[in-house]
């Protein structure tokens, strides 16, 4: 297959009919790729648990780019012109809000925080405002920016309501979002313990990404744990 584009963690190929395939990687990466690692199984993990996510989010009525999931680390997906703006939804404080804002560790949000932050390593994914976005062509309306906060969180409500039944709470996520051939948004990427903050909902433990991040170790494990509850 033609390789398109590849991420740090993702390798996106030129499928048929319009179509790309996404395959999942088992690199790990943090602090805007300084950070590195490879995780046998990784790939093939995020690939199951997001495609759960997705159908989870279509099936409420929620456009994505997913199509079908091929085992073990693949998506089928629709083309997209991907926006340079990633959503960020919080529910509890953690991670850089505590650290740029005076919220306390394990603070509830309510109602949840939505940030729109340009999407680059270069300049560390800064927070920016309608004006900037409209200033830098990310968006062509600030319509479009507010489509973004009505779907993140609609997903947020969604997923929140599924992980909850499994134990999980949803801490925060990052979303992208692009425009198919016939100008509909969509969902894009990923929706995994890459993208996603997960803690257990008894014991807080970490179940996420910042076991690599914060070197807490047994990465895998609780990746394997997270997948184990949604996917089974």
């Amino acid at each position: 297959m033609k390789e398109i584009y590849r991420g740090k963690a993702k390798t996106l190929y030129e499928g048929e009919d319009g179509t790309c395939v996404m395959v999942f990687r088992d690199e790990l990466t943090a602090g805007d790729g300084a950070k590195r690692a490879e995780k046998a199984g990784k790939g093939s993990i995020n690939a199951e648990i997001s495609a759960v996510f997705m159908q989870l989010l279509e099936k409420n009525g929620i456009k994505t780019h997913f199509i079908s999931f091929e085992p073990p680390d693949r998506h089928v997906v629709k083309r997209l012109r991907i926006l340079p703006v990633e959503v960020i939804v919080r529910n509890i404080a953690t991670g850089s809000l505590v650290r740029r804002y005076p919220f306390k560790e394990g603070t509830r949000l309510e109602p949840p925080v939505v940030e729109f932050c340009l999407k680059s390593d270069e300049y560390h994914d800064p927070m920016v405002n309608e004006d900037i976005a409209l200033a830098l062509g990310l968006v062509d309306t600030p319509e479009e920016l507010q489509e973004m906060r009505r779907i993140s969180l609609k997903v947020n409500r969604v997923l929140s309501d599924f992980l909850r039944e499994k134990g999980i709470l949803l801490v925060d996520f990052k979303l992208e979002f692009g425009y198919d051939d016939e100008g509909n948004l969509l969902v894009g990427d990923e929706i995994s313990p890459d993208t996603c903050r997960f803690w257990d909902a008894d014991t807080g433990e970490v179940m996420d990404k910042d076991r690599f991040r914060r070197d807490m170790g047994s990465v895998i494990e609780y990746y394997r744990e997270v997948k184990r509850r949604v996917c089974g």
